[in-house]
């Protein structure tokens, strides 16, 4: 028992490195940059409270799940802003790297059961991890309508890019929050590009 608890401490005693993460996105109110640690909180917060709008059959539970271990990889990895200048191939091996180390922490079949919803979640193949991908697209378009274009602005993002890098995720696993979102993005676009 004593080992176990030891690697599950060593495991969140790591995981508390998420908080020195530095994210593209500005808070709703523009004070400053969320960390990865807030973001993980966040949208795990968006999936309880837009669970109704997940497609039948989804089990907000693992969705939860997947969003609190998804960016653990940042640790190691650094965040990877979507409207970014990095390469998605050297990135995607520089995170599978972090996960196994990461997770790696942990006893053996904790280990293998939150790596396997980390896989899952990256996958973005199974309704759960559909929907729980599209809450994590969709929250930092809403702060950034919040904050007056936040990472938008940052980045010179324009129309196409948004809805090429984004609104096909979220239209993918919540069509309904995307159908909400949609109007509101394009105005925002409309009046400042």
């Amino acid at each position: 028992m004593s080992d176990r608890l030891t690697a599950q401490m060593a495991f969140l005693n790591e995981a508390c490195k998420l908080k020195s993460v530095t994210r593209g996105t500005q808070l709703c109110d523009g004070s400053r940059y969320e960390n990865s640690g807030e973001h993980s909180w966040h949208i795990a917060l968006y999936a309880l409270t837009l669970s109704e709008h997940a497609p039948e059959g989804v089990s907000i539970h693992r969705v939860i799940q997947m969003l609190l271990l998804h960016d653990l990889v940042e640790i190691d990895a650094g965040d990877a802003p979507i409207f970014g200048d990095h390469d998605p191939a050297e990135m995607a091996e520089l995170e599978q790297a972090a996960a196994t180390r990461i997770f790696g922490l942990l006893p053996p079949d904790q280990a293998a059961a939150f790596r396997a919803l980390w896989d899952e979640f990256e996958a973005n193949e199974t309704p759960d991890a559909q929907f729980a991908k599209s809450l994590d697209r969709f929250q930092p378009p809403n702060q950034n309508l919040a904050s007056g274009g936040g990472s938008w602005v940052d980045y010179d993002t324009q129309w196409d890019q948004f809805e090429t890098r984004v609104a096909a995720k979220i239209a993918n696993g919540a069509p309904s929050l995307w159908d909400w979102l949609r109007p509101r993005a394009a105005a925002w676009f409309k009046a400042n590009r």
